[in-house]
């Protein structure tokens, strides 16, 4: 198939753009590279043997979008693009919803000119806000209540699409579509092909890498009295490559009017102390660590009820051994000092 990746520059899209070269396909990458890297493109090339093409472009950029579905035609389009922090969504709402929910109606509107026939959705746990204490892990028809900007864009997305969906079906065109709920995403591929490389980071596991490595002066763990095993948070971990993978299983099995939602996760959380732990182990290496009082709006668990996906489409996390998870990313950290720039 040929696949439109938008936000293919960024980190989990180069692995899904990866991935999908793996399985045999064309991809037509589309980022605009705020925060994605060019870098990334650059390095899968070579593995491409010519089917892997690359437009710098605003998915809010409706001109460019409808020319570039019309003269691509892809047959499917996963879906990456857009801003993910929820603190500068919490500080800047208008940019999160211009720029994911403007976004994705300027994306679905070009695949109605195009008559794109498959659309994988990259959300997220964030559309659950904090879940009912019972119903961790959570399942699917666990209440969405977003508790950021960022959350509720994510939420709209999938809104958007199911009455896409509705609209296509009523005019007689093929149309299916899978929304992606996906936890924690870390780790990098096992070739060093292709990784993290965030500006600001803010995600845990490289965060605590980066204090290992010596590039920030100490990891706080912000509250130390929840109700879990160890005090601190415990939250599920999925490896970017299984991820990727996901998607493209998500994708094979789309048929006419599909409208399916699946939690993307290992099915078991670590915390917070464990992470640094591990951490310490894969390095060799101390680091600083201190304490701080929780944060408004961390609940003490949440983690991944995958079943839904492992029956229905047979598609199961490979990596769920912290130490793995974690080693991959410290490898492509350790090697690459400065990100792509390195």
């Amino acid at each position: 198939m040929r696949v439109l990746v938008t936000g293919g520059a960024g980190y989990i899209g180069a692995h899904a753009c990866k991935a999908l070269l793996k399985a045999g396909h064309e991809v037509v990458s589309l980022d605009n590279c705020f925060r994605g890297h060019t870098a990334a493109m650059d390095r899968l090339m070579p593995l491409a043997a010519g089917r892997l093409s690359f437009i710098k472009a605003d998915i809010c950029d409706e001109p460019t979008m409808q020319r570039v579905l019309r003269e691509r035609t892809p047959d499917a389009v996963m879906h990456f693009a857009a801003l993910a922090y929820v603190g500068e969504s919490v500080d800047q709402p208008l940019l999160y919803y211009r720029n994911n929910v403007q976004g994705m109606m300027t994306l679905l509107e070009a695949c109605r000119v195009a008559k794109t026939p498959r659309f994988v959705f990259s959300s997220s746990c964030a559309t659950y806000g904090q879940p009912p204490s019972d119903m961790i892990p959570v399942p699917e028809h666990c209440p969405q209540v977003p508790m950021s900007p960022y959350g509720y864009t994510k939420l709209v997305g999938e809104r958007l699409l199911a009455d896409f969906a509705e609209a296509q079906a009523r005019s007689g065109v093929t149309f299916g579509f899978t929304c992606l709920r996906y936890f924690n995403v870390c780790g990098s591929d096992r070739e060093g092909v292709v990784g993290e490389d965030h500006t600001p980071e803010t995600h845990l596991i490289p965060v605590v890498i980066q204090a290992a490595l010596g590039r920030r002066a100490s990891v706080a763990i912000f509250g130390t009295d929840y109700p879990t095993p160890d005090g601190t948070c415990i939250r599920d971990y999925v490896h970017v490559e299984d991820l990727a993978d996901a998607h493209i299983t998500a994708m094979n099995a789309i048929k006419h009017k599909t409208a399916s939602a699946y939690n993307l996760g290992i099915g078991k959380g670590y915390s917070v102390r464990q992470i640094i732990e591990v951490v310490r182990k894969v390095s060799g290496r101390d680091f600083k660590v201190i304490e701080e009082p929780r944060r408004a709006g961390d609940p003490p668990a949440v983690f991944a009820d995958p079943s839904k996906i492992n029956r229905e489409l047979g598609w199961r996390a490979k990596v769920t051994d912290l130490s793995e998870i974690i080693a991959s990313a410290y490898r492509w950290m350790e090697k690459h000092p400065r990100g792509y720039a390195s």
